[in-house]
């Protein structure tokens, strides 16, 4: 079975749903829409990485296979991500991959601005005093401004 699924910016994804969620046919493949922030495509392979996708970059994008299950993740030319999932897959299986791989590239987007922040703290005139994180994984980091001379 071939499912291919276009993964909508959040901002595009709410003028889309407005209009109601694009779903058809093309051939023997199933075509629809899904929200997404997916952007950076380093994130994006970190994230296919986290789902235990074995990633390889290609000419156009990114090809992840899990067991049973590959997809090709290519940008048009509004950068939107489509994925194109083949083999053991149907639409909902498609769709849940697509859902870890959006709360997995949240998890990367937090890991970066953790890194930044955390990074230029110091030019800032920052210092972090304390790093927490909650059950539901949000970080709380604390800092502490030095004393300029």
């Amino acid at each position: 079975m071939s499912v291919s699924l276009i993964l909508l910016p959040l901002a595009i994804a709410a003028a889309a749903a407005h209009a109601g969620l694009t779903k058809g046919r093309t051939g023997d493949a199933t075509v629809c829409q899904v929200q997404t922030r997916m952007r950076d495509a380093g994130l994006l392979a970190a994230a296919l990485r986290d789902t235990r996708a074995a990633v390889t970059p290609d000419d156009d994008g990114l090809v992840a296979d899990w067991a049973g299950v590959r997809a090709r993740f290519v940008r048009d030319e509004q950068h939107v991500w489509t994925a194109h999932f083949t083999g053991d897959v149907d639409e909902p299986r498609a769709v849940d991959i697509v859902r870890a791989l959006d709360v997995a590239y949240g998890r990367q987007v937090q890991q970066a601005v953790l890194a930044r922040l955390t990074e230029r703290a110091p030019a800032a005139g920052l210092r972090l005093e304390s790093r927490a994180v909650t059950p539901d994984r949000a970080v709380r980091l604390v800092f502490a401004v030095e004393r300029s001379s």
